[in-house]
């Protein structure tokens, strides 16, 4: 809800002081957060890979392997369904994965990096 009442006297800016353009460029070069980047990528980029790979063999075989997709498993279920659903499965394996390896290795090294800019303004 909006008013017209006018900000109270005192102090004219109540935000934070904010790091500079020069200081964002200068903690980006440094060995710190390369190490930070290196962590996530490291991380990233092949679990990426794998799903990807993953989800575009269960199209191929989809699209190209119809016996082998129609093939029974347990009375109406066959192995469409089960290749299908654990594409669910490994989905929601990389976000527990991705979030347990954020806690442990990335956040610490983020919010060294975020304290340091922070005592510096």
């Amino acid at each position: 809800m909006a008013t017209d009442a006018p900000p109270p006297e005192g102090r004219s800016d109540t935000s934070p002081a904010q790091p500079t353009t020069e200081a964002y460029n200068a903690v980006q070069a440094s060995a710190e957060f390369a190490d930070l980047r290196r962590s996530f990528r490291s991380f990233a980029f092949p679990l990426t890979i794998a799903f990807v790979t993953w989800y575009l063999l269960y199209v191929l075989l989809c699209n190209y392997a119809g016996g082998f997709m129609s093939t029974k498993v347990a009375g109406n279920i066959n192995m469409a369904l089960v290749l299908g659903l654990a594409q669910f499965a490994t989905t929601f394996l990389i976000a527990v994965l991705y979030s347990r390896h954020a806690a442990s290795k990335l956040d610490p090294k983020a919010e060294a990096i975020k304290s340091r800019m922070e005592a510096d303004v």
